[in-house]
């Protein structure tokens, strides 16, 4: 899924929610710069599967669901989670510019929230950060890609942090 998301020129994240046999119930890509989406900022993977699985579900509370996506979810992303009830998270690649399950933010376990998520990171990780940064690279090479983040942070702290040939953080 992700890598079909990166040929119609958006990041490619997939994402999938499955219900508590294993059965998938919901798939999303990024989708925010497809017109059908209507130029969508919100169109990010983990948003457009948990749609769907409540669709396909036919409720919005997604209690025992996984969901499982590519990179690290961003506070918006983890916030629908939240708010959906999902009891599970398990991402990829690790995003310390904007992760909010455990890199800059961790909204599934804040112990202030009611609803808390168990999440697993780093799975596959390597293969999901080479596909961000195959994308990344290939933006750049033809000048659409948003500049470098700047400096990048401790490795070590960041174990499997996405970064271009210059060790920069992709935008």
């Amino acid at each position: 899924m992700a890598r079909r998301t990166a040929e119609s020129g958006d990041v490619p994240v997939g994402a999938i929610v499955v219900d508590s046999l294993g059965v998938v119930v919901g798939r999303g890509r990024n989708a925010r710069e497809a017109a059908t989406s209507g130029f969508d900022p919100t169109a990010h993977a983990e948003v457009v599967a948990l749609r769907a699985a409540a669709r396909s579900l036919g409720r919005w509370r997604l209690d025992g669901c996984t969901l499982a996506v590519t990179l690290e979810p961003c506070p918006m992303c983890a916030g629908a989670l939240m708010l959906a009830r999902v009891s599970r998270v398990v991402f990829g690649a690790w995003d310390p510019k904007l992760g909010a399950c455990g890199s800059v933010w961790d909204i599934p376990r804040d112990r202030r929230a009611t609803h808390r998520a168990e999440v697993v990171g780093g799975i596959r990780e390597a293969e999901c950060a080479a596909l961000l940064l195959d994308f990344f690279a290939g933006q750049r090479g033809r000048g659409d890609a948003p500049g470098a983040a700047g400096p990048a942070a401790d490795d070590d702290a960041n174990q499997g942090t996405i970064r271009d040939a210059d060790g920069e953080i992709p935008s």
